[in-house]
């Protein structure tokens, strides 16, 4: 088992979001590399942001993005 590079994508933009506060976001802008719009439409059909395009994690995005940034920590 390994991480396809759709994962790959999904798991970096999990990255991005800051855990510190939930009142912050991200957007993946319309110009952004088609890896990344196509990831962050993925995430949110899994229910891990509110919008297609990014807005907030969810709750369950929340802990998807706190085990990204662990797994990140520890293989850096």
């Amino acid at each position: 088992m390994k991480f396809s590079p759709e994962h790959v994508d999904e798991l970096n933009l999990l990255l991005h979001f800051n855990l510190d506060s939930s009142a912050i976001g991200i957007k993946v802008h319309s110009d952004a590399p088609n890896t990344h719009q196509y990831a962050i439409d993925r995430l949110y059909k899994k229910g891990l942001c509110t919008l297609p395009d990014g807005g907030y994690l969810t709750n369950e995005g929340i802990e998807a993005a706190e085990h990204a940034q662990r797994l990140y920590r520890i293989i850096n």
